[in-house]
Order: structure tokens, then C-alpha cells, then sequence
């Protein structure tokens, strides 16, 4: 018998902008609506303005086919301009764990990466419906997001 287990995603996207630039796109915790596929309708509910730091509380309502749910995350790890890492403590997931890194290629590009830790609740039931849809859900979130940060910042030398 298998029971839950811990489940990695990782993506890279080079942009054409400088380290900070790319950093402080991503340190406004409002952008994170911006790159989140509009089907999630989801939302920072937490007021601005939000002092991004280690400890930082972050709450955020979502949809996932079509279920509302509440998200809460909490900044454990914050390093800038390299990286800084978000744990949910309440939200759909048994372990979420997302690691958020930025490495300068060269002056005028940044490599941006994610590695997202996470398991599912219920064991065997979590891992089917990981197999089922979730696995190919998360893909598409970070497949949306690949897109849109790509149209936003590519390039981008005025702003975010």
C-alpha cells in the first residue's frame, strides 16, 4: 500500500532584465494575481501594504475546479535579491514549500527558478488525485505564469 509522499516541481525562465529588477517583481506579493490563471479567480486578501520579510503572514482566496478555498502563506526565508522561500500554513496541501531563487546571467539577465516542495492530504486518495489532476493542474498554473511574466518582463526597463 502507498501513501502520500513528497512531490517536486521545479521550473527555470531566463529574462532579459537585470537581478533586482526581476527580484523586485517578484517581492510584491500583489503580482502574484497578476500571473495566476484567471479560472483560479484568485486573490491577496491581506491589505496593503505588505512589508515583504521573513515572518510576513499572507492570506488569499482561490478556486480549484470551481471549489473556494483560503490560503494562508508565511515567508520563511527572506534573501534579497537571491531568494526567499513561502510555506502555506493553511490551504489545500499537506506540505507546501515553495523556493523562489534569482541568479544574475550576466548584467542584463536573471535566471528565475522554482522549487516547490509539497504533499497531499488523505495518503493513497491524495496521491490518486495527484495522478488524476493536480500534478497536471500545478503544470499549468507555472506554465501560465512562464507566459505572463515572460509578456511583463522580457525586456522590461521601465517598470513592472
Amino acid at each position: 500500500m502507498w501513501g502520500a509522499r513528497v512531490h517536486i516541481l521545479e521550473r527555470e525562465q531566463r529574462l532579459g532584465l537585470p537581478l533586482g529588477q526581476a527580484f523586485e517583481f517578484y517581492a510584491h506579493a500583489r503580482n502574484l494575481e497578476t500571473i495566476t490563471p484567471p479560472w483560479m479567480a484568485f486573490s491577496v486578501l491581506t491589505p496593503e501594504p505588505i512589508e515583504m520579510r521573513a515572518g510576513t503572514l499572507i492570506d488569499y482566496r482561490l478556486k480549484v475546479h470551481g471549489v473556494p478555498l483560503r490560503w494562508r502563506t508565511r515567508i520563511e526565508a527572506w534573501e534579497p535579491p537571491q531568494r526567499f522561500v513561502d510555506i502555506q500554513l493553511r490551504g489545500p496541501y499537506a506540505l507546501w514549500e515553495h523556493t523562489h531563487t534569482f541568479e544574475a546571467d550576466g548584467d542584463e539577465a536573471v535566471v528565475v527558478g522554482d522549487r516547490v516542495r509539497y504533499e497531499l492530504p488523505l495518503g493513497p486518495l491524495g496521491e490518486i488525485a495527484h495522478t488524476l489532476f493536480v500534478k497536471r493542474d500545478l503544470d499549468r498554473v507555472f506554465e501560465y505564469r512562464e507566459q505572463v511574466v515572460a509578456q511583463r518582463l522580457q525586456g522590461s526597463r521601465t517598470g513592472l
